[in-house]
C-alpha cells in the first residue's frame, strides 16, 4: 500500500537544534538525538541560536537555560517573538527547579522543561512527541492555506463581489463578540467568512457566472455548493465548527431553505448568525442585477423577511441592536 503526501513528509527525519554553552553537554544531546535517527544542529554560542533556527527550521529546540550573555529565557523569547519561528517547540534544559524559574520559562513561551541531569529516555520521548505535534500542525496549516486560496479564487471569478469575504470575516468577529460568543466560535465565524462559498469550486462556470436568471435545472446544480463545501472541509478537524456554517448558511428559519430543509433551532446557531451577516452584505453590495441598498433599506428588508419566516427573530433582533451600536460609534 502506498503512502499519502502527509505520511511521506512525516517519514523524514526530525530536525533538532541544541543550544548549550558547554561543548560536552552539546555532544551528549547530539549523540542522543542522532541515535534516534534525527538530524542535529548545535551551537555553544547562544547569540547564534536564533539565526540557526531561521536557517534550519528545526522541529524541536533543546535550549540550556544558564548561559553567558543571552540566557535560555532570552533565546526562547526571541524564537517565540518571530512570526516565522514561534510555532517551533522549545524545551528548556535546566538545573534550576524552583517555581519562579519555571514561571520565567512559561512567560518566555517555552513548550516544555527537562531538569538536569535529564533522563535520556524521557528526552527522546519528549522530542518525538513535540516534533510530531509540530509536523501535524504544519500539515493542518498547509491544508487551511490551500483551502483559503481556493476560496479566494472562487470569489475572484465573480468580479461583482468585491471584498465580500473580508467584510464577512470582520463583521462576523464583531457581531460574534457582540453576542458574547466564545473564542472558538469567533474563529469559526472568521473562517466561514472566507470559506462559506468554497463549494462553488464544484459548480460549472456556465452556471456560476451566468448573467441571466438560472433555469430550474441550473438552480438545482447551484444549490449543491453548500454540500460540496462542507465535504471539502470535513476531513480537517480544525474545521469542525466551520462545516455546519458552510453547509447550512442557506437554510431558512421556516424550513424553506437548502440543502437539508432545516428549520428554527434545528439550524446550527453559528449558521443562523452567519446567514444574517451574509444577507446584509449581499443587500448592501452592488450586483449586475441590482444597485446597493443603503444600510437602512437593507435592515428594513431583513426585518420584513424575518416577519415572513426567513431569519431567526432573536438573531435579527440582536443584529438590529448591533447595527445601531455600530452606527452610533461612527
Amino acid at each position: 500500500m502506498g503512502h499519502g503526501p502527509s505520511e511521506e513528509f512525516d517519514s523524514h527525519p526530525f530536525v533538532v537544534l541544541g543550544v548549550d554553552d558547554e561543548a560536552n553537554a552539546l555532544m551528549v544531546l547530539e549523540g542522543l538525538t542522532m541515535s534516534e535517527g534525527h538530524l542535529f544542529h548545535g551551537t555553544t554560542k547562544p547569540a547564534e541560536a536564533v539565526a540557526l533556527v531561521m536557517q534550519h527550521m528545526p522541529d524541536v529546540v533543546l535550549l540550556d537555560v544558564m548561559m553567558p550573555g543571552l540566557s535560555g529565557y532570552d533565546v526562547c523569547r526571541a524564537i517565540k517573538a518571530n512570526e516565522v519561528t514561534r510555532m517551533i517547540p522549545v524545551v528548556l534544559l535546566t538545573a534550576l527547579d524552583s517555581r519562579e524559574d519555571r514561571l520565567r520559562g512559561i512567560e518566555a513561551g517555552c513548550d516544555d522543561f527537562l531538569s538536569k541531569p535529564f533522563d535520556r529516555i524521557e528526552l527522546r520521548a519528549r522530542v518525538r512527541s513535540l516534533a510530531r505535534t509540530k509536523r501535524l500542525n504544519e500539515n493542518l496549516d498547509h491544508a487551511e492555506t490551500v483551502l483559503a486560496t481556493l476560496a479566494r479564487a472562487v470569489e475572484a471569478k465573480d468580479g461583482t463581489t468585491g471584498d465580500h469575504c473580508d467584510r464577512l470575516t470582520r463583521n462576523g468577529v464583531a457581531f460574534g463578540r457582540f453576542l458574547g460568543l466564545n473564542r472558538p466560535d469567533l474563529q469559526a465565524l472568521a473562517r466561514a467568512g472566507v470559506l462559506h462559498d468554497i463549494g462553488k469550486v464544484g459548480i460549472p462556470d456556465a452556471v456560476l457566472l451566468k448573467p441571466a436568471r438560472l433555469t430550474s435545472e441550473e438552480w438545482i446544480i447551484m444549490r449543491r455548493h453548500p454540500v460540496i463545501g462542507a465535504e471539502l472541509l470535513a476531513p480537517l478537524r480544525t474545521m469542525d465548527r466551520v462545516v455546519p456554517i458552510v453547509r447550512h448558511h442557506h437554510e431558512r428559519w421556516d424550513g424553506g431553505g437548502y440543502p437539508d430543509g432545516l428549520a428554527a433551532d434545528g439550524i446550527p446557531l453559528l449558521a443562523r448568525v452567519f446567514q444574517v451577516l451574509d444577507a446584509f452584505d449581499a443587500l448592501t453590495s452592488a450586483r449586475p442585477y441590482k444597485a446597493a441598498f443603503c444600510s437602512e433599506e437593507a435592515m428594513s428588508l431583513l426585518l420584513e423577511e424575518t416577519a415572513q419566516g426567513k431569519w431567526d427573530p432573536d438573531i435579527m433582533d440582536a443584529f438590529v441592536r448591533f447595527r445601531a451600536g455600530e452606527a452610533a460609534t461612527r
